[in-house]
């Protein structure tokens, strides 16, 4: 596979099955085994209900098990060995094919790493499929197991796109939440060198809107011709979910720019601060100079040191040392005037 193995799930049954559910009309999912599924969908259709089955591509039975004993179109397997997980949506034989990009969920450690899911969408049957775990699919399950109805398998599908909308709106709200504080600071002139932390939120949410800005334009292309099979009102689902999405991504690449706006600014007056020391320490060094040069001649230990025999030749050569140091620092600073 193309897919990089880089977490092992446990939990998941012998051929991959992360959690599997039966839906029948006007009832809330029920917990099914992966042959119990195979038997479902094998039964005439003799009622409108469905199955979601999610994997772990991780396992290494997983992709002979779907290729064997599930009704899915060649497309999406050609999807798994793609070397692209650009964010893509488009009909196949009947079905709704996806590669969505999500961040990632870690054990017990919240992270903002993206990660890849593979779906495929029927009247009868949604099969979602990663190689690590994901945060909108964990919420999707959360909202099955606590009783939440679905009519069809593409809402569930529009659900789950539902849910990675809101996920990206809470990293981008949290973002923007970390940005007002060093902002704040920045304005009320506590200056601490943010720059790190800029730098690794910013390159975080380039590569999430990389990965994620195509998804708004294939589910717009999705929604121009949409298949005769898809219903008006999934239609309709799958609009508001794309209308959000993109809303969430405006914000993101707001955030983006604002960030680098900040990272410049912060980078300036750091520069400038440092400008200003720099400059204090030059001061200092031009006005010790003549005091080190006056210094150094009547430190010589030769014969004919001037005022060596004056009675008053220390007050002269102090008087001497500060005219020279007040005629430094005068031409020092009467330089730094505009002009």
């Amino acid at each position: 596979m193309s897919v990089s193995i880089t977490e092992v799930t446990y939990g998941a049954d012998q051929v991959g099955l992360i959690s599997g559910f039966r839906f029948l009309p006007g009832q809330a999912g029920q917990p099914i085994a992966s042959e119990e599924a195979v038997h479902f969908l094998q039964q005439p259709a003799q009622d409108d209900g469905f199955v979601w089955l999610h994997f772990n591509l991780a396992h290494a039975a997983c992709e002979r098990w779907l290729r064997a004993r599930m009704p899915l179109p060649d497309d999406f397997f050609a999807m798994l060995h793609a070397g692209s997980s650009s964010t893509r949506i488009e009909p196949s034989d009947g079905m709704l094919l996806a590669v969505i990009n999500d961040v990632a969920l870690g054990f017990g450690v919240v992270t903002s790493d993206v990660a890849t899911l593979w779906v495929a969408a029927g009247s009868r049957l949604l099969v979602t499929a990663r190689v690590r775990p994901l945060r909108s699919v964990d919420r999707l399950r959360a909202a099955v197991k606590s009783g939440e109805v679905f009519p069809s398998a593409r809402s569930l599908l529009f659900h789950l796109m539902q849910d990675q909308a809101d996920v990206m709106a809470g990293i981008v709200r949290e973002s923007a939440r970390k940005v007002d504080h060093i902002e704040d600071r920045f304005l009320a002139e506590h200056l601490q060198d943010h720059r790190a932390e800029l730098s690794g939120m910013r390159r975080t949410l380039v590569r999430m809107q990389r990965l994620l800005a195509p998804e708004p334009g294939a589910l717009f292309r999705l929604l121009n011709r949409p298949p005769a099979w898809l219903a008006e009102h999934d239609v309709q689902a799958l609009r508001e979910s794309t209308e959000e999405f993109s809303l969430v991504l405006n914000d993101l690449a707001s955030l983006v720019e604002r960030i680098k706006l900040l990272q410049e600014e912060l980078a300036a007056k750091l520069n400038e601060q440092t400008n200003r020391t720099l400059f204090t320490l030059t001061m200092v060094t031009v006005l010790a100079l003549p005091i080190n040069i006056v210094a150094g001649f009547f430190g010589m230990n030769v014969g004919g040191v001037p005022l060596a025999n004056h009675p008053h030749g220390f007050w002269v050569l102090v008087l001497l040392v500060a005219s020279f140091t007040f005629l430094a620092g005068w031409w020092a600073f009467s330089r730094q005037k505009p002009r």
